[in-house]
């Protein structure tokens, strides 16, 4: 098990033990605001899992039938996370609505906020600490998660406001109305871990940032070609699928241009974690004249 499955496996035990929390807070009050609230955390543990699932699929070596491995598995999770908050927005939304036709009074405000407020504490540590990890792993699975946890983060807050100022002033709609609004901000957030999800699908390319780094490392590291051209990449989960043509002298020798295309590709792989680096040889007369010059 790598490091990217025991974090998503963490994220399921802390968000279950934070749902627990927050379904009492619910008990104690009665708050649909609060209740909107916990089932969001459902959807935190469901998704955690598929996370999971997603990245034990993606770590698997590539086979006969995968001959680029498993990597886009990643983006499948985030894809059904991001349905799973929708459905959860909809039943939100559901309930605010019956919520509106007939407010209900709270019980124990002051002690269910306190339990909700140390469910959204842990759960704001947490969103940090795996949203730094998600990408500092290239993960777009661990990624899609933190954000999930944030922007349940973020509504918590806001429920927690709200519910304390039904208490304070007695205005019961209020109750129902911050469950809608919690509604639509989970809606938003699925779209969004949708929308970047299916772009991953789509091979999308490396940030522009990441190609300059490449054609820097073509330029300092192929010392006895003349040029590098059609750099193209693509990410596919934690892999970042990297080829381009290299331009050598007619003249030279099959073994020397092998020993140039190992020399990238190892400083390459060395900069990059996760790259994986295709070459394609050309000589000089087949050049194009509009390449990465190597010095």
């Amino acid at each position: 098990m790598d490091r990217t499955q025991k974090a998503a496996l963490a994220s399921a035990g802390i968000g279950a033990f934070v749902m627990a929390l927050k379904f009492a807070a619910y008990w104690l009050t009665g708050s649909l605001a609060l209740y909107s609230d916990a089932l969001e955390s459902i959807i935190n543990v469901a998704a955690a899992a598929f996370a999971f699932i997603a990245l034990r699929v993606a770590a698997a070596p590539a086979d006969d039938d995968h001959q680029f491995g498993h990597h886009k598995a990643e983006y499948f999770s985030a894809v059904i996370e991001g349905a799973l908050i929708i459905v959860a927005a909809i039943l939100i939304l559901r309930e605010s609505y019956y919520g509106l036709l007939a407010p209900k009074p709270l019980d124990a405000p002051i002690l269910g906020l306190a339990v909700s407020a140390i469910g959204t504490a842990i759960n704001g540590a947490w969103a940090v600490a795996l949203l730094s990890r998600g990408r500092a792993w290239r993960s777009p699975a661990l990624v899609a998660d933190a954000r999930h946890v944030m922007s349940d983060v973020v509504t918590s807050g806001g429920v927690l406001i709200g519910v304390a100022l039904v208490a304070v002033t007695g205005t019961l709609i209020l109750d129902p109305l911050i469950a809608g609004l919690v509604a639509l901000n989970i809606l938003w957030s699925g779209w969004t871990m949708v929308r970047d999800s299916v772009s991953g699908l789509l091979d999308k390319a490396a940030p522009a940032e990441m190609v300059t780094q490449i054609r820097t490392l073509i330029s300092d590291h192929g010392e006895g070609a003349l040029e590098a051209h059609d750099v193209r990449t693509r990410h596919a989960g934690q892999a970042t699928f990297i080829d381009f043509h290299l331009v050598v002298p007619g003249e030279m020798t099959v073994k020397d241009s092998h020993d140039i295309c190992d020399r990238l590709e190892s400083a390459i792989e060395s900069a990059i974690e996760g790259a994986v680096v295709v070459i394609h040889v050309e000589p000089a007369e087949h050049a194009k004249g509009r390449g990465v010059p190597v010095v």
